[in-house]
């Protein structure tokens, strides 16, 4: 009862101080509320259908597969348990090992290597962003009669204003463009003297909402003004990309009470930062039943890549960690809740990527899906829902052909079929390949975080032989990575080393631009945000026609 009335009195300070409107205001009392969000007695023309639900997609960013409670973390997270728990848990289920890649997926239900973004992430100087061609989740679910939302990180470019979010299928985005930055300033450097201002309400800098507040709670409480001010007939969308618990580690004070005995500090500041992503997280379950949403809604929960141990995450007892193709790198937290799953309280061990949300969730909103547009998602409903098999098979995890090369990597080692120098790693059943450099390769178990350290001396290395750019692993009879096969089924290691050769032959260009001097917030009022303008790209292809018939005048005066 205390929670609820701290969010009705939030209720009423975000109708005073924004404006919004909310359906208290319209004086619906809680069972008239229920019947509102339900849409009993109306006409099937009058509102969204009972069968197209509301869908809440929540991304952490930088969560460790073992930071949740019920991974035996020592960082309570009873909100994520407890929705988990009443839910369905995906412990098969897969991402990408940095924030672009895995948003670029969810979005668009496509490998990196069918979208060019197979390299690194999208750097704030870059010109560069989603390809303008790649139809958006956002777009196909406001086909169909959603409103769409975005609230926190995007991180799919922004060079041009048709690349920001309000352009891609949002109806309002408010939250950073880029990766990282201040959790409370809201400032980010990309390089000395390269700062600026990163908060956006739509596509505009939002400087009135400067005000000191920590992300995670100003993220949850524009969350909450925007269910108060929607019609809870209609169907809604929401995206909510927390910044938490990406670096810089920074949380409120009072989230630290718990976790006085963590000695290394940047465990005990993760922690903080985790506790309070938790709390936010039911204060947004707490405003789906208040406004009368979540009878009729899909919750998804899913961290965007693995975690960091250097900045306090832990992946234990899995390989790596982000950045990598080891599990450590690409095995991620992640569950869906919600009333209308059939199979309550389970848990899906089938396999399960990010990519599969594109398809999954527009068929759940009645929407269509073009024939023409090559997906590599699933649509994996109903095993989640109802336990069947999914119809999976098989993940790239990528291609990166730009990526530092293995220097002992050769077409010889991969048996003339693929050339190991690259890096790539791919999962077909049980198998799972890596070639070229596949990056920090350290198991880090709890004890590595006893001191200030990491202290890598309680880390587990193995020390492979020289020159190794192979590895094979069978991922369900050994999930750490333990035990490298390829020596022993030289055949398998073939099989999916023609997979990778066959995915490769549609792989598009890679999209990785040099940095543009153009993008520094200087010349945009301090300002991260768009700065690429196509007259001016006409003006300098103009100059460009003007100079080369320029120079041709004068070789025909010199001819003569």
């Amino acid at each position: 009862m205390l929670a609820v009335g701290v969010l009705a009195g939030l209720s009423v300070l975000s109708l005073l101080t924004y404006g919004y409107l909310s359906w208290d205001s319209l004086g619906l009392g809680p069972g008239e509320m229920e019947a509102a969000g339900t849409g009993l007695g109306e006409e099937p023309g009058a509102g969204a259908s009972s069968s197209q639900p509301h869908i809440v997609f929540i991304l952490a960013d930088d969560q460790g597969f073992r930071d949740v409670g019920y991974h035996g973390s020592e960082i309570r997270t009873p909100t994520l348990d407890k929705l988990a728990a009443e839910g369905v848990k995906l412990e098969n289920y897969y991402v990408q090992p940095m924030c672009t890649p895995s948003r670029s997926q969810f979005i668009t239900g496509k490998y990196q290597i069918h979208t060019g973004l197979q390299h690194s992430i999208i750097r704030p100087t870059q010109p560069n962003c989603l390809p303008l061609d790649n139809v958006t989740l956002p777009q196909k679910l406001k086909e169909v009669g959603y409103s769409t939302h975005m609230v926190g990180k995007w991180h799919l470019g922004f060079y041009r204003r048709e690349c920001m979010p309000t352009q891609r299928g949002f109806d309002t985005f408010f939250g950073s463009l880029l990766g990282s930055g201040d959790y409370y300033t809201h400032f980010k450097c990309d390089s000395p003297g390269i700062c600026g201002y990163d908060l956006y309400e739509n596509d505009n800098a939002a400087w009135d909402h400067d005000n000191g507040i920590y992300s995670t709670q100003m993220y949850t409480q524009k969350v909450q003004q925007i269910l108060a001010s929607h019609n809870p007939r209609k169907p809604i969308f929401l995206y909510i990309a927390y910044q938490a618990v990406h670096s810089p580690l920074q949380a409120p004070g009072k989230y630290f009470e718990h976790y006085r005995s963590i000695n290394n500090i940047n465990r005990r500041r993760y922690a903080a930062m985790l506790a309070c992503l938790d709390e936010a997280i039911n204060n947004v379950t707490l405003a789906l039943k208040k406004y009368g949403y979540y009878d009729n809604s899909i919750i998804i929960y899913s961290s965007d890549n693995g975690g960091q141990p250097m900045a306090g995450g832990s992946n234990w007892p899995l390989r790596g960690s982000k950045g990598t193709y080891w599990e450590g790198g690409i095995r991620a937290v992640g569950f869906v809740h919600s009333p209308l799953l059939k199979n309550k309280g389970s848990v899906c061990k089938e396999l399960v990527h990010i990519t599969d949300w594109f398809p999954t969730l527009i068929t759940l909103a009645e929407g269509q899906i073009d024939e023409d547009i090559q997906l590599d998602g699933y649509d994996i409903w109903e095993t989640i829902s109802e336990g069947r098999r999914s119809p999976r098979v098989d993940i790239l995890h990528n291609i990166d052909p730009i990526y530092t090369k293995a220097k002992n990597g050769s077409w010889a080692a991969g048996y003339g079929i693929w050339n190991t120098a690259i890096q790539s790693a791919i999962r077909v059943n049980h198998w799972k390949l890596l070639t070229g450099n596949p990056g920090y390769s350290d198991w880090v178990p709890p004890q590595a975080f006893s001191n200030v350290g990491p202290n890598r001396w309680h880390n587990e290395r193995v020390s492979w032989s020289a020159g190794k750019t192979v590895w094979l692993f069978n991922i369900t009879a050994d999930p750490y990575e333990r035990v490298d096969l390829s020596a022993r089924y030289p055949d398998v290691v073939k099989q999916l080393l023609r997979r990778l050769s066959q995915f490769n032959k549609t792989a598009v260009p890679v999209r990785y631009p040099p940095k543009d001097p153009r993008s520094n917030p200087k010349l945009n009022g301090g300002v991260w945000g768009p700065w690429f303008k196509e007259d001016e790209k006409k003006k300098k292809s103009d100059k460009s026609k003007g100079a080369n018939k320029q120079k041709k005048n004068k070789n025909k005066k010199k001819a003569n």
